[in-house]
């Protein structure tokens, strides 16, 4: 998959889409079922037509930028939507970048000069709520009007249910709150995970006898917080079980969401790895502890759970 990131840049890759492109939009938060039946469409229409296939996101999210106070917390970073999208099979990803100009372009020149121009779309799948440009003014109705000028064939994807509801990333971030691991799982097709490299902390870990692997998740607001068991890919060929703790670590006056991930019986020291974190079981929330000593008493029981519900042997 090719990432395209802002405006400015798809001007060069213009060549690629002579032929013509299939295009979707959205902010695809989760990469959930839902989502996965758009990419689905996406793909088929362009292996008929023998175009490339295009996703459209906005960096950042237009609530992001009009009402940061109200956006909601994120299911993925940039970079895990953008694997998430790239293990989907999508030819291309266009990352545009949300801001003041961009936000003022009317639907006709978002329209002509961006699907027309920029990506020659020949046919748009869209999700049946999809609304675009300038106060939002840009409809299923608009775009149709437009295809049908332009020789754009438009459809739109009716929303996907799941046990009588529609899935939805809210309704993700909903059971995640929780959380409910297993309906988030149902709905995403997979087990939540996150991303990240693994950096140097504090060390306290290691001090208290369970050293840690240590990832920024880079966000603001985990739509998890607490200790979890959990498996870790991208070390060795199997996920490895272990551990978590996510959220600030109020024990240590921590101010910053972080990720930290105790292996069970793990030796190597891996910084710098990019390692993927997928959620297995939630043992309990976060916590603050009068102390290191409580701190370290309660670690090792969430480790002995963890093990347990991981189908582990205990030490």
């Amino acid at each position: 998959m090719q990432l395209i990131r802002g405006l400015h840049n798809l001007a060069s890759y213009q060549s690629r889409f002579d032929a013509g492109s299939v295009v979707t939009i959205g902010n695809f938060d989760g990469v959930h079922l839902g989502h996965q039946c758009v990419l689905d469409a996406l793909k088929t229409q362009a292996k008929q037509r023998g175009l490339p296939s295009v996703v459209m996101v906005f960096e950042p999210f237009p609530i992001e930028f009009f009402s940061p106070e109200q956006a909601p917390v994120r299911l993925m970073n940039l970079r895990e939507k953008v694997r998430a999208l790239a293990d989907a099979g999508v030819d291309y990803l266009v990352c545009m970048t949300f801001n003041a100009a961009f936000s003022a372009m009317s639907a006709h020149d978002f329209a002509q000069q961006i699907l027309n121009q920029g990506l020659n779309a020949k046919h748009l799948v869209i999700g049946d709520d999809f609304r675009f440009g300038h106060q939002r003014e840009g409809d299923f109705g608009f775009l149709s009007a437009w295809g049908a000028q332009t020789g754009c064939q438009v459809k739109a994807m009716p929303t996907y249910s799941m046990g009588g509801e529609r899935v939805s990333s809210t309704r993700v971030r909903d059971v995640l709150a929780q959380p409910d691991l297993t309906s988030a799982q149902a709905m995403m097709g997979r087990e939540f995970r996150f991303e990240g490299r693994v950096i140097h902390g504090q060390k306290l870990g290691r001090t208290l006898g369970f050293p840690t692997l240590n990832l920024n998740p880079k966000r603001l607001q985990m739509p998890v917080r607490g200790v979890f068991a959990v498996r870790v890919a991208g070390l060795v060929d199997q996920p490895w079980p272990g551990v978590a703790n996510m959220g600030v670590r109020p024990t240590v006056q921590g101010q910053r969401p972080s990720i930290e991930v105790h292996l069970f019986d793990w030796q190597k020291m891996v910084y710098g790895a990019h390692v993927e974190v997928r959620l297995q079981a939630f043992i309990r929330p976060e916590m603050k502890f009068s102390g290191l000593p409580a701190l370290q008493a309660q670690i090792a029981e969430d480790a002995r759970q963890a093990r347990q519900l991981l189908k582990l042997s205990n030490p």
